[in-house]
Formats: structure tokens, C-alpha cells, sequence
């Protein structure tokens, strides 16, 4: 399969409980991009999100349905997906927010940049020509905060690390030894970033406008953040336990 085949691109749509934003982000998804799949990846749904997608499915046949039976994280959903592509040979792979906050309508963009040779590309809110709309001021300090943290700890170029818009080459996934992946919670996006950084692979930011989600209730909690926190402060301290050792050994 070429980068040029029809079904070469695969979106990934990891949902729970999004009945009320499936539809109209499947609409947005398909017209913006309308020679690649959709892959919904519902965790059990108790709102009957995944009906709802069957019957999509059902009507469009670039539509998937994987349905996973228990709610274990964004991690999860997005390795399970990621399986799933590998396996049936899409050469880019994507992971969009079921809640409408990113802008399919960039995606073309994002793709073409992938062509170009980036091996993940972030649609991302921190680079120029970035913005976050309908976020509470709290929300935006939490964010701005996290993500300079994480650029100062793991020595990461990247302005927004934590962002859920991106577009993965195949091949640079198989680099990064998903087996491994542990993180299931939103410090997932950190973690592969940080692996992309890692294994030297090239890293390109698009500005995209991130909009608060009109329907439904946000999966962010207190305990997400306490999650990620730790998690990122354990690899950045494990980095600068490394570069030490590097430099003693000199």
C-alpha cells in the first residue's frame, strides 16, 4: 500500500460516551479528508456510542468499528488502534478527540507534512499562529504550565507535547517499541513524544485552534494530572540521572 492508495491514511477516534459529538465529528472527519478510514474505538460505551457507530459504519464503508470491553485509558484505545493499523498496512496513522476540539479541516495539512518526510506531526496550540478557544483561564495555565515543564525536564524542544491532534508515519511507530508503553492516561501523548524525541525522529508543529467541547463532560480529573506529573517527572529525572552518568563516564 502507497501513500498515494485510498485507504493509506487511517483516523483514529477513540470514544466513551460521546454520542451526543460522534456524528458531527465523523461528518467533519469524512469531508475534510475523504479518501481515508475512521477507526472508532469505543471503550464500552454506557450511552450506546457504540450502536451509534456500528449504524455509521454501517452506511459508510470507509467507517471501522473496534469495540474494546472496559474503559482503560486513551492509551489503550490509541495502542489497540495502532495494532490494528499496523496490521492492515495504513502507511500514516491519526489520533483526533472524539469532543469536536480539533479541527479535522487542518488534517490535510498535517498529512502533507507527513508525506514530506516528518515522522509526527502535532497539531499544535503553542506555536505561532496557535490558539485555545472557550478554555477557562485555569485550564490554559494548567496546560501552558505542564508543557514547559515538560520541555525543561525531559530537554524537549517541542511547545506542546501534551496535544491529542497528531499524524504518525508508520514506520516511525515501529520504532518506538509500543509493546513497552505503560502509560494509559493523557501522559500517554508525553510518552510517545518523548520516545519520537528519543529515537531522533523528526518532529514538526502545525498551529491549529484547540475549541472546548460543547457537548458532553471532559475526561480531564485531578487524578489525570497527579498521573501525568509523576510520570514525566520520573523520565525526566531518570534523563538528567543519565546525562550524568554519561558525562562521568568521559
Amino acid at each position: 500500500m502507497t501513500a498515494h492508495s485510498p485507504s493509506a491514511t487511517l483516523v483514529l477516534l477513540p470514544t466513551y460516551n460521546e454520542i451526543d459529538n460522534l456524528a458531527r465529528v465523523m461528518h467533519r472527519i469524512r469531508s475534510a479528508v475523504p479518501e481515508a478510514d475512521v477507526l472508532v474505538l469505543d471503550d464500552d460505551s454506557p450511552d450506546g456510542t457504540g450502536k451509534l457507530a456500528d449504524e455509521l459504519a454501517a452506511e459508510d464503508p470507509a467507517i471501522k468499528v473496534l469495540h474494546r470491553t472496559a474503559k482503560d485509558g486513551l492509551g489503550a484505545a490509541y495502542l489497540a488502534g495502532f495494532e490494528w493499523g499496523l496490521e492492515h498496512g495504513y502507511d500514516f496513522l491519526v489520533e483526533i478527540d472524539a469532543d469536536g476540539s480539533h479541527p479535522p479541516e487542518v488534517l490535510p495539512a498535517m498529512l502533507a507534512a507527513a508525506a514530506d518526510g516528518a515522522d509526527l506531526v502535532i497539531g499544535s496550540r503553542y506555536v505561532p499562529g496557535g490558539a485555545v478557544v472557550n478554555w477557562p483561564v485555569h485550564r490554559q495555565l494548567l496546560s501552558r504550565v505542564g508543557n514547559q515543564y515538560v520541555r525543561v525536564l525531559l530537554g524537549m524542544s517541542v511547545r506542546d507535547a501534551t496535544a491529542g491532534f497528531r499524524v504518525y508515519r508508520a514506520d516511525a511507530l515501529r520504532t518506538l517499541a509500543l509493546d513497552t508503553v505503560e502509560s494509559q492516561g493523557y501522559c500517554f501523548q508525553t510518552d510517545l513524544t518523548w520516545r519520537a524525541a528519543r529515537a531522533g525522529l523528526q518532529i514538526r508543529e502545525l498551529p491549529i485552534t484547540f475549541t472546548e467541547r460543547e457537548y458532553g463532560d471532559s475526561k480531564m480529573s485531578g487524578d489525570v494530572v497527579r498521573e501525568s506529573m509523576r510520570s514525566i517527572t520520573g523520565w525526566g529525572l531518570k534523563h538528567r540521572a543519565d546525562q550524568v552518568r554519561s558525562l562521568v563516564r568521559r
